[in-house]
């Protein structure tokens, strides 16, 4: 029998309720099937996020890897896609996939060895710009979400949402967020995107210093990637370090990738208005900061 996780099943219940509860409930048979079908031998306890149940095995050759198991919508219908135009290449492999349940065998990295655990912050937000400037570099495949189709959304439901804000500063930043994406979003960009790419997300190996794991792909403009490098590990006063170097990295123009970030902290207001949250201080304080960037001028 496999152990599932008390944080995962937590976390299935809180953001797909029964769904979510269903999922948990057929994961030891999902487990069980899997190994069996791809003739897995368990190699150590389960690991989790908030989304799926990662299990690391030892493949019939003796090889090490990962099956990871999760819930098959639309973010992780898109991850077998991006990683096979990987290929490895600054991301984890994908070694094999079912289609029907999402399940996919992983080559293992060292799960011990994650950027979060660098103690230097400037040299991971260098570490994250190196890989998104090679991995946005790849063009999107045909059939992943689009983000000139989740812009146009965001306006839509940027109006009604704005009634939601009681305070007047936090709802003129929101107001100002989807200005700035009105303006972009007639050119919003093919290229491969993460768009999960923080420090968490960032694992060693032997035949690379760092890889992308756990992509959401998109296809899109890489400006819309900085978000999670700018809010993960929240300095107030390095924002505007991080967006420099980052653009710098990626070659980007600062006006227009400050406009897709704006177009980030748009979607995280709209998800917790849609939730009944309140918006976060950091959220509105990285907009602060990017608005009076002259560098973005």
């Amino acid at each position: 029998m496999i152990e599932i996780p008390d944080g995962l099943a937590a976390a299935q219940e809180e953001f797909n309720g029964e769904e979510g509860r269903a999922f948990i409930a057929r994961l030891p048979d999902l487990a069980e099937e899997f190994l069996g079908r791809w003739e897995l031998r368990l190699d150590g306890r389960p690991m989790h996020g908030v989304a799926a149940l990662v299990l690391p095995v030892i493949r019939r050759d003796g090889t090490p890897a990962v099956l990871k198991l999760q819930l098959l919508d639309e973010e992780s219908a898109g991850e077998p896609v991006a990683l096979r135009a990987w290929d490895g290449d600054g991301a984890v492999r994908l070694l094999t996939h079912d289609g029907t349940t999402g399940t996919m065998l992983l080559e293992r990295l060292d799960s011990s060895r994650m950027l979060a655990h660098h103690p230097d912050v400037h040299e991971s937000v260098l570490v994250i710009a190196g890989l998104l400037a090679h991995l946005t570099s790849f063009p999107a495949p045909a059939g992943l979400r689009r983000l000139g189709d989740i812009a146009e959304d965001m306006l839509e439901q940027t109006p009604q949402a704005l009634k939601h804000i009681p305070d007047p500063e936090a709802r003129r930043i929101v107001a100002d967020c989807a200005a700035a994406v009105r303006e972009v979003v007639d050119e919003p960009g093919d290229r491969l995107l993460h768009w999960d790419l923080h420090d968490e997300n960032v694992l060693a190996c032997e035949r690379a210093p760092w890889l992308a794991i756990d992509p959401k792909p998109l296809a899109g403009d890489p400006g819309f990637e900085l978000w999670p490098a700018l809010a993960n590990r929240f300095d107030a006063g390095d924002i505007r370090w991080r967006f420099d170097a980052m653009t710098d990295v990626l070659g980007l123009d600062r006006a227009h990738a400050r406009a897709w970030t704006y177009g980030r902290l748009l979607q995280n207001c709209l998800w917790d208005i849609e939730d009944g949250r309140p918006l976060e201080e950091r959220q509105l304080e990285i907009a602060r900061r990017l608005r009076d960037h002259r560098g973005c001028r």
